[in-house]
């Protein structure tokens, strides 16, 4: 292999790197060909000082050589808790050059979202969603990426990048087959758990091919960079006792050699016993002896710039945390450039703005942290917050250092982390403030405070962690220093933790016996809905005795003056609708929980008070009892809120679930399986198993089957589980239902029959009478009819008797459209005609249509097929498209009436 220096090297870390700089030279070559092009990940893997800087920097000199914009980022050893610190890092400066108002109108509805997080933007009230946050940073890079085209990011040392970048960053590279960017992504091989883990080894998926795992250098290559480095009679036995005694790290080669020629050594066979010892002295051993020969001030700052972060240090703060003046402080830096501890940033690579100085190598910033005393370390930590604090930086800024210092029951330290964490909730960055409220709990609190801050905690872990939610908040509630409304919030979002963590059940029991507790008077009115509101969604068969009487009795005293009563209201009419009664007494409970038609003020979408449970309630029993106008603007106004707020995990997920269950119910099928896909892939984000991840599911089945896709609904159930065992809270429609009309569908007749008798036994265990919402006995008749007809029109006739008790068009009609498949002959007919009758009058222009088609079919009228079939084609009904097709070739030549 030759010796020779590859030709244009920037680093001496690229020797034999020459396959890996030709790859990234066609990635580069091929972003600037084409601006429709894809763009690409390139993942550089490697033990430490392996050369994967150097080849971030030869490909900035590539990319700049082209004409590239390039930007780039770092992560750092003792900055992996601080978040989103890498994508500011690569984002923030390009937004700072614009205007305020360049920023937001380029940033459009992005910008409230994203900007707090990026730290150009000041945050807003409330907790942000993490998934809206990490989206709205997707759409920032994504519309950067068009302005900057041709644009190539570098992100080093990603194995100690934030788990939120992390996130950001996973998210972002699923988009480039739409986005020409290149991003080139360096780590370490070491393994990385938890969710920062997670994330990379997603990255690494990306990637694929793009891999690169980079080796050591080989013995000719070593040999080569010691002559470049000493000189052409260096001998070989000297060489080879340098690649020895290195491993072939190019890090350590360079230290080396630079040692070497320091010293004066000959680099001969005689002088190779030396090597050994230097290398010592130049790895992390013989760093603490370099430092305390440069004297105790620079020691002091080498360590201080430790402490603030290994890039981008300032050298104010860094002078401040040492306890030395600034001219000090300049003659510490100017020593520790020399020795090749410290360095001023590339400025092409790093802006100026994020500060004076940066570590020559993170093995030197990390040699540097990890000399410093424990004792030393966190008294120097809590110096560190200070400082940061003062510099005008916030708490949130601070809290890296604050979680150091060593507990001793400072309160005032504890009042500063919980305001560190409600930064960071607002920002939308959860697991940050866990980690701050977590360590609040070990100074630790003050009595009155220790139940506050354990609910602060389990507010913030809510969304990601509600087990942990369940924990905190239990013991916060048996704890003294909860009382009045706060309490009252602390029990509701208990009792919420337990429905995430899918333990309904207990739920329930939670907000009744905190109810038992209060006297009358508001507190207790609104757990007393908490607890119906729970029950309303819980599919299991125990309730509690006479709940849906006791529900009626309380809301008929209501009068919808405040939301506590607006939201019994809302429980009476849902409850109300899922029993089937009446439709038009359930419009009226509903109506009379709005205000002006609209709802009410601390009763939206994101308001936290009450959550999406009662309004999706509110809405479904518009759905169901054919108020369609009301629950599509309530569905659409779901979907918009969620959006403008940033808020893209399950709420939105919910949203859309719902706005396709409103679709289908009007019959618009294509929309709605639209609507149900990006709910799903919303749901598959956050999780599966979850409740709405049911409701994307079931609604998806659903719409299937009514367009005639039946081999596609199977599917999606398979693949997503669709089956027993069912979810605690209730799903709308009835997913056994659903289920069994997917067997009946597939041919698997006894299956379906059998699922639809469970249907049968859950509905009436819990009084869900409603046959629309649970529509498994107009099926269960339809599969019964030729085995056990008595028993089938039995069934036809209940579900009418139900219907008419509902008094919707569409139940009625429905009932009738099974009645009519039962009878034959005219008897059919005159069935066939009364059920066009009503569901022509219904909002429901699928099953206007079917009954189109099968009255067409009964009494052989072309003139009602093609009615039918004009009905089909809109909703976009495939399987009843085909039926009247097939219908009307049969009756080709008869009279078109």
């Amino acid at each position: 292999m030759t010796e020779a220096r590859p030709a244009g090297a920037a680093s001496a870390s690229l020797w034999e790197r020459e396959e890996e700089v030709a790859g990234i030279a066609r990635a580069v070559d091929a972003l600037c060909a084409d601006r429709s092009s894809s763009g690409r990940l390139l993942v550089l893997r490697g033990e430490a000082g392996v050369g994967k800087t150097a080849l971030l920097a030869e490909t900035r000199r590539i990319a700049e050589d082209r004409n590239c914009t390039v930007w780039s980022a770092r992560g750092g050893e003792t900055l992996r808790s601080v978040p989103f610190n890498v994508v500011r890092q690569l984002l923030q400066p390009a937004l700072l050059c614009l205007l305020p108002e360049e920023a937001r109108e380029y940033l459009g509805d992005w910008y409230d979202i994203a900007g707090p997080a990026l730290g150009i933007a000041e945050p807003g009230e409330g907790q942000a969603d993490p998934q809206g946050v990490c989206d709205g940073l997707v759409a920032a890079m994504s519309r950067l990426a068009a302005r900057y085209y041709p644009l190539v990011l570098l992100i080093d040392d990603a194995h100690w990048a934030d788990q939120e970048t992390l996130r950001w960053l996973t998210a972002f590279v699923e988009r480039l087959d739409h986005l020409s960017v290149l991003v080139v992504v360096a780590r370490r091989t070491d393994e990385v758990t938890g969710e920062r883990g997670r994330y990379l080894d997603r990255l690494g998926e990306a990637a694929g091919r793009s891999v690169t795992s980079l080796s050591t250098l080989t013995p000719a290559a070593v040999a080569g960079l010691t002559r470049a480095t000493l000189g052409e009679h260096a001998d070989a036995a000297f060489c080879r006792e340098v690649w020895a005694v290195t491993d072939g790290n190019p890090y350590y080669t360079v230290e080396l050699l630079a040692k070497v020629r320091d010293k004066g050594l000959d680099p001969i066979e005689d002088s190779a016993a030396e090597l050994r010892p230097l290398n010592r002295a130049a790895g992390s051993g013989g760093l603490v002896d370099r430092l305390e020969e440069l004297g105790v001030e620079a020691t002091r700052f080498a360590m201080a710039a430790a402490i603030l972060g290994g890039v981008g240090i300032s050298i104010d703060e860094a002078a401040r945390l040492a306890v030395m003046d600034r001219d000090a402080a300049v003659r510490c830096a100017e020593l520790l450039r020399t020795a090749r501890i410290l360095t001023e940033p590339d400025p092409a690579a790093v802006p100026a703005a994020r500060g004076d100085l940066e570590f020559v190598h993170p093995l030197i910033a990390s040699a540097v942290y990890d000399s410093i005393p424990q004792s030393l370390r966190t008294a120097m930590h809590g110096i560190a917050a200070q400082v940061v604090t003062d510099a005008g930086k916030g708490l949130a800024a601070a809290s890296r250092h604050l979680i150091q210092v060593h507990p001793e029951g400072d309160q005032e330290l504890v009042e500063q982390l919980r305001g560190a964490a409600g930064e960071h909730l607002a920002v939308g960055a959860p697991d940050a403030a866990r980690r701050c409220l977590e360590r609040a709990l070990e100074e630790p609190p003050a009595p009155d405070v220790h139940a506050r801050v354990l609910y602060d905690l389990g507010c913030a872990t809510l969304l990601t962690a509600p087990a942990r939610t369940v924990e905190h908040l239990r013991t916060a509630l048996a704890m003294p220093g909860l009382d009045g409304d706060v309490r009252v919030d602390a029990v509701y979002r208990l009792s919420q933790a337990l429905l995430h963590n899918d333990q309904m059940e207990e739920a329930v029991r939670t907000i009744e016996a905190e109810v038992a507790r209060l006297g009358p008077g508001p507190a207790k009115m609104r757990l007393q809905a908490v607890q119906f509101m729970w029950e309303g969604v819980h599919a299991g068969e125990a309730t509690s005795p006479g709940r849906s009487e006791s529900l009626a009795a309380l809301a008929a005293t209501c009068t919808g003056r405040d939301n506590a009563e607006r939201a019994l209201l809302i429980l009476r009419g849902f409850d109300a609708m899922t029993r089937g009664e009446n439709a038009e007494e359930v419009v009226e409970f509903c109506d009379r929980s709005l205000v002006n038609g609209r709802l009410a003020p601390g009763l939206g979408w994101v308001d936290q008070e009450w959550g999406i449970e009662l309004l999706m309630m509110l809405s479904s029993s518009y759905a169901y009892t054919d108020r369609l106008d009301r629950a599509d603007a309530l569905f659409n106004e779901a979907l918009r809120t969620y959006e403008s707020a940033g808020w893209s995990g399950g709420h939105l997920s919910l949203a859309h679930a719902y706005l396709g269950l409103g679709l289908r119910r009007r019959g618009r099928l294509k929309q709605a399986e639209e609507s149900l896909r990006e709910s799903l892939r919303i749901a598959e984000r956050v999780g599966r198993g979850l409740p709405l991840y049911w409701s994307a599911t079931c609604n998806l089945v659903d719409v299937l089957l009514a367009r005639g896709h039946v081999e596609e609904a199977w599917e999606i159930a398979e693949e997503y589980g669709f089956g027993p065992p069912y979810p605690s809270t209730i799903v709308l429609p009835d997913p056994r239902s659903v289920r069994g009309r997917l067997l009946l569908a597939v041919g698997r007749t006894a299956d379906g029959v059998n699922e639809l008798e469970e249907a049968e036994k859950a509905a009436v265990a819990r009084g869900h009478l409603n046959p629309v919402l649970v529509p498994w006995a107009v099926d269960l008749a339809r599969a019964l009819a030729a085995e056990d007809p008595v028993r089938a029109a039995r069934l036809a006739s209940d579900a009418r008797r139900r219907a008419e008790r509902l008094g919707t068009d569409t139940a009625i009609g429905e009932a009738l459209r099974c009645a009519a498949a039962l009878e034959t002959g005219q008897r059919a007919v005159r069935l066939a005609q009364q059920a066009v009758t009503y569901l022509e009058a219904s909002p429901c222009q699928f099953e206007h249509a079917a009954a189109r088609i099968e009255y067409g079919i009964l009494s052989r009228s072309i003139a009602e097929l093609n009615r039918g079939l004009t009905l089909a084609r809109a909703s976009g009904a495939d399987g009843l498209v085909r039926k009247a097709e097939q219908a009307l070739d049969g009756l080709t030549g008869l009279d078109p009436r």
